[in-house]
């Protein structure tokens, strides 16, 4: 069953630690100058936002991203993650967007890596195309991941 929307909780608290942790994943992985090959296999949307009636209706954001948001005061590693989320609003004035785990990965992804993003759901598989057409070292493929 294809229920299971993540644009009902993106930016809640699980998703904060948990891309919080996939920044430091590939931070490490960058260590090295060879590159990695990033698999999302259920890449939702990629992008989300937080001003839809989705977001809107469970705002679970409120209690994770929100919670950082224009907070100055922020451990050096959750620093690098609110600018990365800030960098995808635009400079960071307001938060109106949230980016999922392949957005988040894409833009930390240098030349020589790549990405695999897959999604299943027939509403979220095309919103997830568009939201990559420009990433030239990722792949979106409809599929079960």
């Amino acid at each position: 069953m294809l229920s299971y929307r993540h644009s009902f909780h993106a930016g809640n608290h699980a998703d904060v630690l948990k891309h919080i942790v996939l920044m430091l994943i590939i931070e490490s992985l960058q260590q090295k100058d060879k590159g990695f090959y990033y698999l999302d296999t259920h890449s939702g949307a990629g992008r989300y936002r937080l001003f839809s009636a989705e977001a809107e209706k469970t705002a679970e954001y409120v209690d994770g991203i929100g919670r950082l948001w224009g907070h100055e005061d922020l451990p050096p590693e959750v620093a690098r993650y609110v600018a990365l989320i800030k960098k995808l609003n635009y400079g960071g004035k307001e938060l109106r967007y949230y980016a999922g785990s392949p957005l988040l990965a894409a833009n930390l992804l240098r030349p020589q890596d790549r990405a695999l993003m897959m999604e299943l759901h027939p509403s979220e598989f095309p919103l997830l195309r568009n939201n990559f057409k420009e990433f030239e070292n990722v792949t979106v493929k409809i599929g079960d991941g």
